[in-house]
């Protein structure tokens, strides 16, 4: 299958990629990793992103473009990806249906994840993050260390990162909501997209969603 994963911030999308990359048997391509790889490799896509995010700029569309199209041609992905991050907006979205056409193939569903405001609000802005080891994550509401404020594994300090504060989370909303959001109007216009709730334990949320795009519904 050849999938694009939307959602807002917070509903969840790294780990439901993740696990539904796995269960269909198809690589997950995110436009971080793309970004990391490119870079990491020192490839042309990757020296000229570089000079863009050095200077704190964003990198344009046609960098991303051309980095994803890179990645789908891998033998790996043959048989069919997720995309995770891209497109982020209509113009990109427009830019992926053309790279498509050109190889013969098509996108099979637009997976949309959906997720109150509020909730997603409370989702990042209670997370804590230890500071000696940044993959020892808590909760304030859901996953409760055994003393405040100290990570249950190491003793480290926990603490709120900068990007999970609410201000800023409901900045990144208001940037989903403005430049990401319309392409589900995009891909809903191709009867493509498929709309689950990402509420509820990890678990249950993959398996609606495999029962979704088996389904189309």
């Amino acid at each position: 299958m050849r999938i694009v994963l939307v959602g807002p911030p917070g509903a969840g999308k790294g780990t439901q990629a993740t696990r539904l990359a796995e269960k269909l048997r198809i690589p997950h391509i995110s436009t971080g990793d793309l970004f990391r790889a490119n870079i990491s490799r020192q490839t042309e896509l990757g020296k000229l992103a570089k000079s863009y995010m050095d200077a704190g700029n964003l990198v344009p569309d046609e960098v991303t473009i051309a980095m994803a199209k890179d990645r789908m041609s891998q033998p790996d992905a043959e048989g069919g990806f997720l995309l995770d991050g891209f497109p982020r907006n209509v113009s990109q979205a427009e830019a992926l249906d053309e790279l498509l056409k050109t190889e013969g193939i098509k996108l099979d569903a637009v997976l949309d994840l959906e997720a109150p405001e509020d909730e997603v609000v409370k989702r990042i802005a209670g997370r804590r993050v230890c500071r000696k080891d940044s993959s020892h994550v808590f909760h304030v509401t859901y996953s409760k260390p055994k003393q405040d404020g100290v990570c249950d594994h190491c003793g480290g300090e926990l603490y709120q990162r900068d990007d999970d504060s609410e201000e800023t989370v409901r900045t990144r909303l208001e940037v989903y909501h403005t430049q990401t959001e319309p392409i589900i109007d995009y891909y809903r216009a191709q009867g493509l997209v498929v709309t689950i709730s990402a509420m509820g334990p990890v678990d249950e949320v993959t398996g609606r969603a495999l029962e979704a795009l088996k389904s189309g519904q």
